[in-house]
């Protein structure tokens, strides 16, 4: 039996798609286990929920270090200290530098609430209702230095209704973020998504569809 990729979690918060992606390791056969939950904020509220289920927790405060590169040194070695093979970012809200991003070169993955490369950064709820988007969604994708840039692993849709506010549009992303993300990185971990020339290339048995883009009827309610 192929060895099981051990993952590190890095969080700012609550941490629900961290959540995601842990029960979707316990489940029986997937290719990846948690190996640590890593914050930048000693608050975080997904630190509490990892140790209670066992998952090793580490602190790793930015405002404790001079420089970024500093707490990018600390953080690249706690990951090292417990053998993560990949890492994924799961509503960690600190910019990486290009050092630390390659060192992690297509072993790192992200999830961002719009269908990528439209609307990266912040407020993106907001623009998609000011710009009269009728489709958006989340995608995860290979961290580049540039912000929500990179090779794309996955992508799913979310309808924009009428009557949707950015939180009422946000809390349908955030239930197909929580879908998305265990999916993409068990294609990740398993080694059937691989980056060439910057294009997420995929090997798949001949008899499965390829999960990249999931309706957004078989995410959400929409009624």
């Amino acid at each position: 039996m192929t060895a099981k990729r051990k993952v590190g979690i890095l969080i700012s918060g609550r941490g629900s798609n961290m959540q995601s992606l842990a029960r979707a390791m316990a489940t029986p056969n997937f290719p990846a286990e948690p190996a640590v939950v890593i914050s930048n904020r000693p608050e975080a509220e997904g630190l509490d929920w990892a140790a209670e289920r066992g998952i090793p927790t580490v602190t790793i405060d930015h405002k404790a270090f001079a420089t970024r590169m500093a707490f990018e040194a600390r953080l690249h070695q706690s990951l090292l200290d417990h053998g993560v093979d990949l890492i994924c970012n799961a509503g960690f809200m600190r910019m990486l530098t290009g050092s630390f991003v390659d060192r992690w070169r297509d072993r790192q993955l992200n999830i961002h609430p719009s269908l990528l490369p439209a609307f990266p950064g912040l407020k993106t709820h907001e623009r998609v209702l000011q710009q009269g988007i009728l489709i958006t969604g989340c995608t995860v994708h290979f961290i580049r230095t540039e912000m929500d840039a990179g090779p794309i692993i996955a992508q799913a849709a979310v309808a924009v209704l009428p009557s949707d506010t950015p939180e009422t549009l946000g809390a349908r992303v955030l239930k197909a973020e929580h879908k998305l993300y265990p999916l993409a990185l068990r294609l990740v971990a398993s080694g059937q998504a691989t980056v060439e020339n910057e294009t997420v290339k995929f090997t798949l048995e001949p008899q499965e569809p390829m999960p990249l883009f999931v309706p957004a009827s078989n995410l959400t309610t929409l009624g």
